[in-house]
């Protein structure tokens, strides 16, 4: 076993090697056309012979008094010999020696010929040859300042420590050149390049340290190199780790291909020992270039107790179009103990595809899809795809959706459809929506003109609107999704509704709203129930008839609402406290839709002789119309109370503040004049408020039933509770409220993902990921700038509907704190009362290494017990460069 271990090691170290040199040939092929960059570690002065003034006798001087500029142009037509105008600009002076036709420039001096650019503290130009040359200047501490920055035609921007170029043959010469190409830094100590866009390089560095003398890097160094437009050859290259050469881990020549596109190739694996599933091989693949527009990646995993697993992640993007990918997943796990019925094969899958279209591409149109569909036990069996993911192993559930829409009629009418499917993973069940759709008419005043003048009447206020919606669904249990009967359950419908509304002020204080709601259904199906004798006696049957059946109903609603302020005498340092309370009242009325007369329902003699009523659109997508009459009076009451309160510390508006103490705390409710029995409706109640400074956020709601309930039979009595001495009864209640001892963290945290949201459309799939898993992961942001942080949540729920109650609380608590600004340490735990038990707890050590992350993650108990640690390299083109060190207990025994 040993020796197994042994070799792995041994290969993993090769690969590693080999992984990374491969990393910087893709870098280069990426990048042919680049001359690329400084190596300021070498710290070389430039030859005095070209930063000093020359003082011959018939030298013409320029100086330039008050910050003023110099500029000299010269024409195409000069005996220079120069195709184009040359802008010659120096910031200090200008010294022109007649007999050798060489100009000196001095200070922020810059020199433009067609696409060329310079910028330098030092600039000499040979008018006789059409040479330039570049350099810094010391100044009186010995410091190196004002170094060029050059433009090649058709390239960016590079800061080097001098050069020299020929305007005529193209060839130039850089010392100490420095560049970034996404993500990854080049530095050399000279290149050479000629006018077929050919460079040779000699002591060349490529690293994932920005600094000019890289402190913490892992990075190859070339001792000597040719570029060309489609190779790319090396001499001898080695690795340097943290500025340690590791010459014996090095090649002594190398030849690679430099496409200008990408390429397929082989993708090395990872290894690894799991305590379940035993020594594994994972992620070797193949990667598939198809074209610039999407590519492909087939990966797969073998372990040596007999587990595998196959993926397949599919990437495509069309610019300024649309972009998106697909991963399917497969996994035929094997845990337990070899010979033990535990010991057998679990077959799961999971597929994930993401879209996402342009709004310019298409205007008016709109598709997208976030699709996230498997077996159940796939994260659980597979430990989340080997990542140990913790919102994915503690899931419930699982959802996906297909979007389209579009709008016309010039914005006033929105259609949209979906394809849509949610799971419930505890239960094994789905359900499919197949599709749904609605088109959605904008409300419109049917009575009102295009060229009225001055105000509208009342009859001109009148609004109308319509949407239709259509829906095709069915549930099932996972293992019979694909079977016949699955498919013959498919319920489907559609629904009209057409709201006519008018909102007029009445009597100065009040707001006055009546409507009439009218909505019709279309199914293609109805119900029938009957008796059928059996061998045990008669049996209740339910049969489905197909055929097209409408049901309709209509409702009137008027009301009025209006604002009530009060305000309270001041009380210590409370200078006032105001309250608003926003009263409403309305009446409505519906017919009683189960009168024989519509025919919506049908009467049943059940085996007992007893005689029932039931709806035929019984469990239809949209329901149907309700039974029995209803006359009533809705009403509701909206509070909302705020102080203002002296503060010594906030100093703006005479150093008063204004604390919000209750908002939105509401009761609603509705009395049925024409109900036979309990007119009262529950008393809803809701709210929220903020305590400790507005650190806590506490939000309420509840019911109260307000008949009293029979203990002996279990049931209500239409009964008013406050006649058996009780105002009412709290049915349910539940409370939930986060708390942040930081607020800074908070702001901060969200700042930094508004500005990675920004550059969402320029990021990979998988850095779009890791922005999804920041984004619901409170603990997957570091922020090194906040020097602590505590936060957490609490949530409480209590029912009781009857004779016997139930309390669910759950507090869950995280945060972090720096030892030092480059050391940050963060935890994420918490605690379920009613299991009694400490959910899933984590602690995680952050390494700032500049260029570089180090972290460490522990879970000391539990089913996922593990500890990891990864080193990796913070620029995006070298995520996947990373080395992890990991030992779990998952599925361990």
């Amino acid at each position: 076993m040993s020796n197994l271990k042994s070799i792995a090691v041994f290969f993993s170290c090769i690969l590693l090697f080999l992984t990374v040199f491969s990393v910087v040939s893709v870098y280069a092929q990426k990048n042919s056309r680049r001359n690329s960059i400084r190596v300021d570690s070498l710290r070389q002065r430039p030859p005095l012979s070209d930063t000093t003034r020359n003082a011959l006798t018939d030298t013409l001087v320029v100086d330039s008094l008050g910050g003023k500029q110099d500029t000299t142009q010269r024409g195409e037509e000069t005996p220079d010999g120069l195709k184009a105008m040359v802008s010659i600009v120096a910031a200090d002076s200008q010294i022109t020696e007649m007999k050798t036709n060489i100009v000196h420039l001095y200070k922020e001096a810059r020199i433009k010929y067609e696409g060329f650019e310079l910028a330098a503290d030092y600039i000499r130009v040979n008018q006789t040859t059409n040479e330039v040359f570049a350099s810094g200047l010391y100044d009186h501490n010995d410091k190196y300042r004002g170094r060029p920055v050059v433009i090649f035609p058709n390239e960016t921007p590079k800061a080097v420590d001098s050069l020299r170029y020929n305007f005529d043959t193209g060839n130039g010469i850089t010392h100490g050149i420095f560049t970034e190409v996404e993500g990854g830094y080049i530095q050399a100590s000279r290149v050479r390049k000629n006018r077929y866009n050919e460079m040779s390089l000699y002591r060349g560095m490529y690293s994932t340290c920005n600094l000019p003398e890289p402190h913490t890097h892992f990075g190859i160094q070339i001792s000597k190199g040719i570029v060309t437009e489609n190779q790319i050859i090396a001499g001898p290259s080695y690795l340097v780790i943290e500025s340690v050469p590791l010459k014996f881990v090095a090649i002594p020549f190398g030849f690679f291909p430099k496409p200008d596109k990408r390429s397929s190739g082989f993708l090395f694996p990872t290894f690894g020992e799991e305590f379940s599933r035993g020594f594994f091989m994972r992620d070797i693949g193949w990667y598939l270039a198809f074209n610039d527009y999407w590519d492909s990646e087939i990966r797969g995993t073998l372990y040596s107790k007999g587990s595998y697993e196959a993926s397949i992640l599919t990437r495509y993007k069309v610019n300024y179009k649309f972009d998106g990918g697909f991963n399917m997943r497969y996994a035929n796990t094997r845990n337990g103990v070899e010979g033990t019925p535990e010991y057998r094969a679990n077959q799961d899958f999971n597929v994930t595809w993401n879209h996402s279209q342009r709004q310019e591409a298409n205007p008016g149109t709109t598709f997208s899809a976030n699709v996230n569909f498997g077996t159940s036990s796939y994260f659980q069996n597979t430990a989340a795809g080997a990542s140990y993911d913790y919102d994915q192993l503690t899931r419930n559930n699982m959802s996906s959706s297909i979007s389209y829409g579009k709008v016309f009629a010039d914005g006033k009418v929105n259609f949209t459809s979906s394809l849509s499917h949610r799971q419930d993973m505890a239960k094994g069940e789905v359900f499919l929506e197949l599709p749904t759709f609605s088109l959605n008419v904008s409300s419109f005043n049917p009575f009102d003109s295009k060229d009225r003048v001055g105000e509208q009447k009342w009859y001109q206020r009148i609004t109308m609107g319509y949407s239709l919606q259509g829906r095709n669904s069915v549930t099932s249990q996972e293992s019979g999704l694909f079977s016949r009967e699955t498919l013959d359950k498919f319920q489907n419908g559609f629904q009209h509704n057409i709201p006519i509304n008018l909102s007029l002020n009445a009597f100065k204080f009040f707001q006055f709203n009546t409507s009439v709601n009218y909505t019709e259904r279309w199914y293609l199906q109805s119900i029938r129930k009957r008796l059928e004798n059996s061998p045990s006696g008669f049996e209740e049957v339910r049969d489905t008839l197909p055929g097209f059946n409408r049901a309709y109903d209509y409702s009137i609603s008027s009301g009025l609402s209006t604002k009530i302020y009060g305000m309270y005498p001041k009380i210590g340092k409370m200078q006032a406290m105001r309250h608003v309370i926003t009263p409403s009242i309305n009446l409505n009325y519906r017919p009683d839709f189960s009168d024989e007369l519509y025919g919506f329902y049908r009467r049943f003699r059940d085996a007992q002789g007893n005689e029932t009523q039931y709806s035929i659109f019984e469990g239809g997508m949209f329901g149907g119309p309700g039974r029995g009459r209803s006359m009533g009076i809705g009403f509701s009451i909206d509070n909302n109370l705020e102080a203002k309160i002296l503060s010594k510390k906030d100093t703006t508006d005479g150093g008063i503040k204004k604390v919000p103490i209750l908002q939105g705390l509401t009761f609603s409710g509705n009395y049925n004049f024409v109900a036979d029995s309990f007119n009262l409706s529950n008393i809803n109640f809701s709210g929220r408020t903020a305590i400790f400074n507005q650190k806590i956020n506490l939000n309420f709601n509840g019911t109260f039933d307000p008949y009293s309930f029979d203990q002996a039979t279990g049931r209500r009595v239409n009964r008013f509770a406050i006649k058996d001495g009780k105002l009412a009864r709290l049915t349910n209640f539940g409370l939930s409220f986060d708390y942040s001892f930081n607020p800074e963290a908070n702001e901060s945290r969200q700042n930094g993902l508004d500005s990675l949201n920004n550059q969402r459309a320029n990021m990979t799939p998988e850095q779009q990921q890791a922005l999804s898993r920041i984004s619901s992961d409170p603990n997957a942001f570091v922020d090194f700038n906040i020097p602590w942080n505590l936060a957490g949540s609490f949530s409480f729920q209590y029912s009781n509907p009857g004779n016997r109650s139930n309390v669910t609380a759950t507090l869950n608590v995280h945060g972090d704190f720096s030892l030092t600004p480059k050391w940050k340490v963060q935890f994420n735990s918490g605690y379920d009362f009613r299991q009694k038990e400490i959910s899933l707890t984590r602690f995680s050590i952050y390494r700032d290494l500049h260029c570089w992350d180090m972290s460490f993650g522990w879970v000391p108990f539990g089913r996922y017990q593990s500890y990891n640690v990864t080193i990796r390299a913070k620029s995006s083109i070298l995520q996947d460069l990373k080395l992890t060190k990991r030992n779990d207990s998952f599925g361990g025994f």
